[in-house]
Order: C-alpha cells, then structure tokens, then sequence
C-alpha cells in the first residue's frame, strides 16, 4: 500500500499535479477507535468489472435459467402447464391465422411463428407466464416492413423480406441480451407504452374495419385518420362479409361480457366460466367456419364472401432465410422502430405479470429469449414474434406453473398444422378480422388510466396525447420516436432545472394521537408528544416542500447555510445549483470586509456592489462562514460539477477575505464522490496547516457507533433497567492538545485502548468536513464558525 502511494505522489508531482492529501491531519483520542478511510482506485473498479471463473461459469448457467428448475418438476406442475398449455394453443392457432394477414403473410406463416415462439422459449426463460408468438403490433409492422420493400425489390418474396427482419431484429436484441444490457428498456416510459399500444390498436383496427365489412378499395396501410374516412366513404360497398363479421364481433363481446357477469354471480364456478370466455375465439371461429363450409361447400371456386382458402400441411416453406445487403438495406430505416416494439411489448407484458404472480424477471435474460427466438425460428418460415399480452393473461389465469408450457401450446400448433389444413379452408376473412379487433382493444388505455397519469405527472398526459394523435395521423414508428424523444427531452428538461433546496432547522418531536377516554365527542383524540423523539429537523426555509408554512424555520447559524441538491450533480445542472447558491448567499450576507471592494473602476464589470458603496455603511447581515452541501441525492460527481464548487469556492473566498469559508459535506454515499471532492480540495480543513502545526486549534465532530460485546449500547441499556447507572457521550469531541501523528497507511495503524467503551469512527476522520448526516455537519460548521 505505501508503495502504491509513492509511485501514486511522484506520478502526481511529475505531471504537475499538487496533491492535497492530507491524512495525517488526524487527532488521536483515548476512548475511541478511528478510522481512516481510503479512497478507490482505478485498480479496484477494474478488479470489480474483471470477470472471474465463478462470474462466467454463473453467467453461463443463468443463460438456460430451465437448469435451475428442471430437475423439480413434478406431476402436479405437469397439470397446471397441460391445462394452460392447451388453453393457449386453442386460442393461438386462430390468432396466429389472423396477425399473418396483418403481416402481409399467407395464415400459414402465422402457424409458423406461433410453434417456434412457445417451442424455443421456454429454454431461456426467466417468466413463466408470457407467451411468445405472432402479435397484433408487430405484424402491422412487419405488414408495413414488407409492402415498402416489395416497392423497392418486387422480385422477392414477402415472407422471405419478414424472415430476414426477425434475422436482423432477433441478432440485435440478442447482443443487447447477452451483453447484459437489458437495463436500457426503462429508458421507454410508461406514458410512451401506453401511447404506443392505444395508437397501434386504433391504427389496426382502422384497417381491420373494411376486412370486417367486405369493403373493397381502401389502402390500409395509409395513414389511419384516411383509412377511417375512405373506409366510410365507401360504406355502400358493403357486402355479405359484413354480417359475419359484425355477429362474429358481438358474439365475442357477449361471451365475454355473459361469462364475466356469472363468475362474479356463481363465484364458486368461476373458474368454469373463465375457460369459456378465454376459448370464445376458437368457438366462435369453429362456429363459423361451420356456416361458411355450409353455404360455400357447393361452389367452392367461387365463395360468397372471403375465405382463407390452401393453407399447406406441415411446414412447406421451411428452409434458410435469405439475408443480404439488398434485402436489409430495404428496410434499414424500420429496424430500430421494430426492435423497439418488440421489446416494449415483451419486457412491459413479462414485468407487470411477475409483479402480480410475485417473482422477477431478469430483462437481459428475457432479450436473449427473444432474440434466440427471432434467430432461428425464421428456419421454418417465422416472422418476428414477441410476447402477447392476451396470451400471456390467459396463461397465467389458467394456472401455469413452468415455462414448460410452451412446449405443450406448441404441440397443439403442431396437430392444427397437420391435422385442420381442410378446415382452415372455409374460414371468412371477415371472422379473422373480428378476431384482430377484439383482441386488440383490450390494450387501449381506458380514460380512468389517463386520469391517472394527471393525478400523477399531468405533463406526462401531453406525451401520452401526442404518441396517440402522432401515430393515428402519421405512423407507429413515428408515434414511437414522437413518445420515446418527448419522454427524453422531458427529462432532460427535469434534469436542466432541477432547483435546490436552502434547509433551516426546527425542532422536532414524535406525536401520537390517542383516544380521549372521557371525550364528549366520539373519534376525538388528543396528541400526545413523546420527549424522547425531540430531534433537529432539516426543512426548506421557503416552505416549498409543502410543510406547514407555520412551522418556524430558523437559519442554523448566522453565515452557515445549508444547501440540497434536487436531482444529482454534473455537467448539466451544476452550472445552474452554483448560480442559483451563489445568488442566495449574496442575498444574505455581506462582504467580510467592504475595503476589498475598490474603486469603481477596479472593479469587475459584473460585481454586484452597488456604485456608490460606502465602506462605513452598516449592513447587518452575517458574514458568511460556512457552506453545508447535502449529498443525498447525488450519486456520482463529474469534472464539469467538481469545477464549478472549486470556483464558487474561489470566488465566495474572495467574497468572505480575509477569512475562508468552510465547505461541509453531508450524506456522501459514493466512495467516487468521497475522491473526486477529495481531489478538488475538498474534504480539508482550510487553509492548510502549516507545518508541525497538529488539530489542536480546532474541533473535530464526528459520528460514532459502538461495536457490540459487554460493552456494548444494548448492554449499558440493560445495566440502567436493573438499577446500574451507565452514561455514554456519542455526540461531539473537543480535541485539544492532542497532536499525535497518525499514519495514513492503514487503519489497523491506528492504536485501540483495550480499556475504552468500544466505540468507534463511522466514517473516516483524515476527511473531516465530510460528515455522516446534517446534523453532524451543522455541529462542525457551527463549533468552528464560534471558534473563529
């Protein structure tokens, strides 16, 4: 160590650098055991961030997350995944026919999708609820991916330019995932989720309302305030499309609406009526792919109204995807819009449903899922697929219990594949859009949500209108970028502005309001103060924090301020703390001595002294003394910021000569921070010692705890119940006449009194005016603003 520290000073000397280190300004005292603290070091963060045999034999491992649970399986966990396991795959074989046309797709693609999604998952799985597969929004995207292609490159097919986008998506979000990265998602806010699915869903709906009413002669992928006014434009084109799909529509409503009644009716049957609604899709597709079969069977070439028509057996279009700079640079521009809905589809749907079943999701854990998924399930024909939320519900009502799951949903993909091709024939197109509509306005936020957010953050509902108004007007990757970058700029803002606070101090105690026994008034109760609560309290001396404006609030001492800081400090609010402190000190206080001023023409163009200041005039404000800065809410100090406290702090000590002011730290809970303000200067008493001179002169405050044992708090508190009388100071010592020299190297150097009440330092004393609370820090700055 002392090595290391040598070689640290002389490197430090030869670029010029004046280190102000100064741990062996230490005091020595008899009763308690110091603490020298040290500062971290480049080494240990590299050592931290070094991975080790363990760390990647644990990495590994917790990227098939099955291992850790797969060899506890049991029957009764078997039960509750076949039940949701063939819940899903009922209800997923027909969703998964319906978002293939949003895709631009055959339905068969959909199929594809839907067996590679829950079959792969489950092996990289950290939720045992979501389900992977086709979903409404990103199937619109890939549908909008896959006509602008075909503009660009008509000669490939649209499945193959939809394989190549999970290529290219699944590749991305598995880096992410892999390389640990799965924090950035919170990064998209709520407001921008919410937005994003309410204007998705109006977007699909929109185009789904001319497949519903057989109207032919709409685009659908134009904007959708122009797919809503062609599509009613063109209402008298109607056909008998409409009445199955409208009738295919109420029925699901009214299944769901009947089934939701009786289970809040028939309590006890609950469950029943929830296994009907949850399978109304596969009724009432089975329904009416019966009556189409019925009234088209005799002349099938040529149907009454839309019909699905070949769906192949098995996978027919299984093979290698074909992925090359033509196909990708055709859709370059939707690659970050597509990867961003298809993580906000899956780690939003994967988190709310972990809070509510009580586990954690890893999200890194979760990219790699999806990514895997994306990667190989092109291989037989997939587009890119991501969490479902209506799945996911359904699952996990049914009583999921593993990930497993999947592989049984994915074997009843597998039997409709090769079993009901001939089915799948008679489906109306019109069915599968009532299908896509009902499902998807189940994700539009109800006004109640909204009026929540403004309960919450209202400038938060503006982002929320503009994502919605942006994608019904424009697009969804436009709505996207429109949230995300709002949200951003909202909290850069934030961050700009951040104020902070002034503190005074009140004095404080704990009240109990107890019943009035002989109280003529029923529930009055009287406060009842508790004298051993009676504390020093910290509050804005403005009253902006929203106390009682009643509550007196005194400064701590004449020329001792106390300042906190909002939202952190760096770069780009230090600039405006340090003006806004600056400010309120010059405001309050007044030049130590006026002579400095000067003439008028000595001065610098911006001072603040008024033109005709005289040195005799009396000015009853304070000097200022002392700065007290409460670290609480700052996690991590830049250059920028150490910057601009070094020249306050020149600036206020030119304010305040001859004297210094004293710059006091409170609740520094970074050890980083603790060396950046150390290498500013900070940290130390001012101006520095002189040589041999010890900290005789003045007071060292400190916090101090015991260690335990016989001598321990605890035990004293039980001496003094049995009648033993037991005194113990832990709040402020004078050290005088100390000037003992103690070595900076370690605190093992630092000598213990066998014999003391086992107490000791909390926080290292070779850093005095960095103090463990407020409390500790108005001590100090006030014991040595007397003493001067």
């Amino acid at each position: 160590m002392a090595t290391t520290l040598a070689i640290k000073d002389r490197l430090a000397k030869a670029v010029g650098y004046d280190s102000d280190d100064r741990d062996d300004d230490v005091p020595s005292i008899s009763n308690a055991d110091l603490f020298i603290e040290h500062e971290p070091t480049v080494g240990e963060f590299l050592a931290e961030i070094t991975p080790t045999a363990d760390g990647i034999v644990r990495y590994i491992s917790n990227l098939f997350p099955f291992v850790h649970w797969i060899g506890k399986y049991n029957l009764v966990w078997f039960i509750g995944d076949l039940i949701a396991g063939v819940t899903v795959g009922a209800v997923v074989v027909p969703q998964g026919m319906a978002y293939a046309q949003l895709a631009q797709l055959p339905v068969e693609y959909g199929l594809y999708t839907s067996f590679m999604g829950v079959l792969l998952y489950w092996f990289f799985a950290t939720s045992k609820d979501i389900t992977i597969g086709p979903v409404a929004v990103m199937s619109q995207v890939t549908g909008d991916v896959v006509l602008k292609a075909k503009t660009q490159i008509p000669d490939v097919q649209g499945h193959l330019i939809a394989s190549a986008l999970a290529i290219i998506t699944g590749t991305i979000i598995c880096f992410l995932g892999l390389a640990r990265l799965g924090w950035l998602v919170e990064f998209i806010p709520l407001p921008a989720i919410c937005a994003f699915m309410t204007g998705s869903a109006v977007n699909i709906i929109a185009g789904q309302v001319s497949k519903l009413m057989g109207i032919s002669g709409v685009n659908t992928r134009d904007a959708p305030y122009m797919v809503i006014i062609n599509t009613l434009k063109n209402l008298a084109s109607t056909k008998l499309d409409a009445a199955l799909g409208l009738t295919a529509l109420l029925m699901l409503y009214l299944v769901r609406g009947v089934c939701s009644y009786m289970s809040k009716k028939h309590p006890h049957r609950a469950k029943t009526y929830f296994f009907i609604s949850t399978l109304r899709t596969v009724f009432v597709i089975l329904l009416y792919t019966a009556i189409s079969a019925g009234v088209n069977v005799s002349h099938k070439k040529k149907p009454s109204f839309s019909l699905i028509m070949d769906v192949p057996r098995g996978f027919q279009h299984a093979a290698v995807p074909q992925v090359n700079k033509r196909i990708i640079s055709s859709f370059a521009s939707e690659i970050p819009a597509a990867v961003i809905v298809m993580l906000i589809e899956h780690i939003s749907i994967s988190k709310s449903f972990g809070r509510i079943n009580n586990y954690v999701i890893d999200p890194s854990q979760e990219l790699v899922a999806i990514g895997v998924t994306n990667l190989l399930a092109p291989f037989l024909g997939a587009y890119p697929a991501t969490g479902s939320f209506s799945r996911t519900a359904i699952k996990s009502k049914a009583g999921v219990r593993t990930p497993f799951a999947g592989v049984i949903t994915a074997l009843v993909v597998l039997l409709a594949l090769y079993a009901l091709p001939a089915v799948f024939y008679y489906i109306p197109n019109a069915a599968l859009a009532a299908v896509i509509i009902h499902a998807v306005g189940d994700v539009i936020t109800p006004p109640k949500v909204i009026f929540q957010f403004w309960r919450v953050s209202p400038l938060e509902v503006p982002i929320f209108l503009a994502g919605v108004l942006v994608t019904i007007f424009s697009t969804i990757e436009n709505g996207i970028y429109t949230t995300i970058g709002v949200s951003a700029a909202v909290l850069v803002w934030r961050l700009f502005l951040s104020r902070g606070r002034v503190l005074g101090v009140a004095r404080i105690r704990t009240a109990r309001a107890d019943q009035k026994q002989d109280s003529k008034h029923p529930g009055e109760a009287v406060a009842e103060e508790s004298d051993e609560s009676l504390r020093t309290g910290f509050v804005p001396l403005d009253h902006e924090d929203g106390s009682n404006p009643r509550v007196v609030v005194r400064s701590p001492y004449p020329g001792v301020f106390i300042y906190r800081f909002a939202e952190g400090f760096n770069y780009p609010n230090a600039g405006l703390y340090m003006n806004d402190l600056t400010e309120m000190i010059f405001k309050e206080t007044r030049r130590t001595d006026p002579g400095t001023v000067g003439k008028l023409g000595d001065r610098p163009w911006n001072d603040p002294t008024p033109r005709n200041h005289k040195v005799d005039e009396v000015d009853h404000r304070p000097t200022l003394k002392a700065i007290i800065l409460d670290f609480s809410s700052v996690n991590n100090v830049d250059v920028t910021a150490a910057q601009a406290l070094i020249d306050v702090r020149n600036q206020l000590d030119r304010y305040a000569a001859p004297n210094t002011v004293d710059w006091h730290f409170a609740n520094i809970e970074n050890r980083w921070t603790k060396r950046a303000l150390a290498a500013a200067g900070f940290g130390y008493r001012s101006p520095k010692p002189s040589p041999g001179e010890g900290p005789s002169h003045w007071k060292t405050i400190f916090s101090i705890a015991d260690l335990g044992g016989s001598d321990s708090a605890a035990k004293a508190a039980e001496a003094a119940e049995s009648g033993d009388k037991a005194e113990q100071s832990v709040k402020e010592y004078d050290i005088e006449n100390a000037g003992s020299d103690i070595s900076r190297l370690s605190d093992k150097d630092v000598p213990r009194n066998p014999g003391s009440a086992r107490l000791v330092a909390v926080q290292g004393l070779n850093r005095p005016y960095f103090h463990f609370d407020l409390q500790e820090a108005v001590e100090a700055a006030i014991a040595n603003a007397e003493r001067e």
